[in-house]
């Protein structure tokens, strides 16, 4: 609530609540009017706080996504702040001449834009220095013109997610193209506009300088939060999958280092020298050419115990055929 209060008190020291003389009004505004004056009407700063709140939270909403706002104002006393505003919070903004079909015919608009980015190329790499000098002045003044109205959306990429307007009825034609292409619009209205058109209204003066400003800087401050917030999320998550990665690494290592202990004592199975189960040439049991049962040694059958003259002896008999260990007994070696 004292937030409130002295957001409210910066609002009315910046005077925002003056409307426009009662004959200009637009009836649509009457619940945002708080009374009349010397024939001017007052704007209800309850209602400019709620509707900055709620304007800043979805904006800032659309920052944290990742998404563009594209600030628009061509108004003489609004060009500088929110130029300023906007570069502050690197989003795009239109502050000279709205061009028509800037959103409706955006694929135009980029092919001018790339132009103006080919001229500023053939600046720096000394392409200018190969042609005349009237092509060369006629390329520097075509590259002012384009930098003029479109060198605040030359990093733009694709449309737009939202439109921030100061003065809607002095926008119209921006406004009526975000409207046709389903495009959040957020805009300060006066008393002689329309608020229904905008999907976020923000009651206000937008004729003064400071009112202007205080609503500007308000909306971008919320912006700047929400582009922080996407940021230190990106900063987590990058934590997080190095971490995943760092155990896939720990656990490969580990298997690894015990996959290697195993060879080394020799496992079932295995190829080892020592005297493990399953060890080449050692005394367990599976052992190649060992002593003790399944052993395949050279003597008839691999030994004088089990494997060698009993039954399962693995070794070459000279009198019966080839694995069959032909002995005195079943399975023997002689």
């Amino acid at each position: 609530m004292e937030n409130n209060t002295s957001l409210q008190q910066q609002l009315l020291e910046a005077g925002v609540h003056f409307g426009h003389l009662k004959k200009k009004w637009n009836p649509k505004m009457l619940p945002y009017i708080f009374a009349e004056k010397k024939g001017i009407h007052i704007i209800d700063l309850n209602k400019t706080v709620e509707g900055l709140q709620d304007a800043a939270a979805a904006l800032k909403s659309i920052a944290k996504s990742g998404k563009k706002i594209m600030f628009v104002a061509t108004k003489k006393q609004a060009k500088e702040i929110v130029a300023e505003a906007a570069k502050r919070v690197n989003m795009p903004y239109v502050t000279e001449r709205w061009l028509g079909g800037m959103l409706t015919n955006f694929a135009t608009i980029r092919k001018s834009v790339k132009k103006m980015q080919s001229i500023e190329k053939m600046l720096t790499d000394g392409t200018f220095d190969n042609i005349t000098k009237k092509e060369r002045l006629t390329l520097s003044r075509d590259k002012e013109k384009m930098e003029k109205v479109l060198g605040g959306i030359a990093q733009l990429a694709r449309v737009p997610a939202a439109l921030f307007i100061i003065d809607i009825s002095h926008e119209h034609i921006a406004l009526a193209e975000a409207r046709r292409l389903g495009i959040s619009t957020f805009g300060m209205v006066d008393t002689n506009s329309d608020p229904t058109k905008v999907d976020f209204a923000i009651p206000a003066n937008d004729d003064a300088t400071k009112s202007i400003a205080i609503i500007t800087n308000y909306i971008a401050a919320a912006i700047a939060e929400g582009l922080s917030e996407r940021a230190i999320e990106k900063t987590d998550d990058v934590a997080e999958e190095e971490e995943a990665d760092n155990k896939a690494l720990r656990f490969e290592l580990e298997g690894g280092e015990g996959d290697r202990e195993r060879n080394r004592r020799g496992g079932p199975g295995g190829g080892g020298s020592g005297r493990g189960p399953g060890g080449g040439g050692g005394r367990g049991p599976g052992g190649g050419g060992g002593n003790r049962p399944g052993g395949g040694g050279p003597n008839r059958g691999g030994g004088n115990r089990p494997g060698g003259n009993r039954p399962g002896g693995g070794g070459g008999g000279q009198r019966r055929p080839s694995g069959a260990g032909g002995g005195n007994r079943p399975g023997g070696g002689r």
